[in-house]
């Protein structure tokens, strides 16, 4: 492929904020934050409180809609307080 030829994103994934973040990534961010228990405190799922993997969570959330989406939204959530933190911290030295 030509540098006239790039990929373009299409146009529905433009403001897709997980446009191209792995679910397997997803998820070690968040047992990464905040663990196994208090992942399972947040989504109440066996995956997550009884056969404690990333290979088992990610089998079953592949498989599963409504869990996946449960991950995805815990995750965005997780980076949004984590830019209003950083921001809060910056604002406040200046």
């Amino acid at each position: 492929m030509s540098s006239d030829q790039k990929k373009e994103v299409p146009g529905d994934q433009i403001n897709n904020p997980l446009h191209g973040v792995k679910l397997a990534d997803m998820l070690d961010y968040l047992v990464d934050l905040y663990g196994w228990e208090e992942l399972g405190k947040h989504i109440r799922i066996n995956c997550f409180n009884n056969n404690q993997t990333i290979k088992s969570s990610l089998k079953f959330l592949r498989r599963t809609p409504w869990a996946r989406e449960k991950v995805e939204h815990l995750y965005l959530r997780s980076l949004q307080k984590k830019v209003n933190h950083v921001s809060n911290r910056i604002s406040k030295k200046n």
